[in-house]
């Protein structure tokens, strides 16, 4: 299982939201680039990255920031937020991201994302961003709730050349250790590789996640507050849990 150490970017600011809350934000570090070396150092292969003003105001604000990620780092960086068009997951690729995550309007216009996930160029590259409150997806940046559920849009996918990015809102930034049960169902639901982010605070999180055989995690706040090693964390997803 890969482990995906996240950067959520409010200008060039590192952050972490509590809950999905524009009005809950913890600054960690306001050289982006500085904190992603400190990834690779440690052992990470992968970056997750969210453009949060993007995914507020419907397009991809720090286009920059992802290029300077992913051309200083040597990391394959996953980025999300206000990719609204295919001109903007372009504009992602181009800045040097390795998948790009859609959500919001996958989720509006099912068919338009069943276009461009066919797409032989995208093949690989794009991921459905699916963000849970009690099971309910949210969608522009977490603001706006809707009555689908996740595991039904998972089941919808099929064997599509795609991967999901599940996270669920009630569990992120709290430290509180990811929901289990969620994680599990919407596992089981799909039928394409699951990455998972909300709530890891330790070792044992992420060892239970990878023996419901997820393609990744992501984690924040565990590791900016020095709560988890990354080194710890590389390994712990490669140890199964204890019996």
């Amino acid at each position: 299982m890969e482990v995906l150490p996240a950067i959520d970017l409010l200008g060039t600011r590192c952050v972490r939201m509590i809950q999905g809350r524009y009005d809950r934000v913890i600054e960690y570090d306001r050289d982006a680039v500085e904190v992603a070396g400190r990834f690779r150092a440690a052992g990470a292969r992968w970056l997750h990255v969210v453009d949060l003003d993007g995914a507020r105001n419907g397009r991809i604000e720090n286009l920059a920031t992802l290029r300077a990620l992913a051309t200083q780092t040597g990391l394959q960086v996953q980025f999300g937020g206000g990719v609204r068009d295919e001109a903007a997951i372009d504009a992602a690729l181009a800045a040097g991201a390795a998948r790009v995550i859609v959500g919001t309007r996958a989720l509006e216009d099912w068919a338009w994302f069943e276009r461009i996930a066919h797409r032989p160029d995208y093949a690989g590259r794009l991921a459905l961003g699916l963000d849970a409150r009690v099971g309910k997806l949210a969608v522009h940046g977490w603001t706006r709730d809707t009555e689908r559920l996740a595991t039904d849009v998972a089941r919808a996918l099929h064997d599509w050349p795609v991967t999901i990015v599940y996270t669920d809102i009630g569990h992120d930034g709290l430290l509180l250790g990811p929901n289990l049960r969620a994680v599990q169902e919407l596992r089981s639901a799909a039928r394409v590789p699951v990455i998972a982010a909300g709530g890891v605070s330790d070792a044992d999180d992420i060892r239970q996640l990878a023996a419901m055989g997820l393609a990744g995690v992501v984690i924040g706040r565990a590791l900016y507050e020095e709560r988890l090693r990354l080194e710890d964390a590389l390994a712990a997803a490669r140890t199964p849990p204890a019996a």
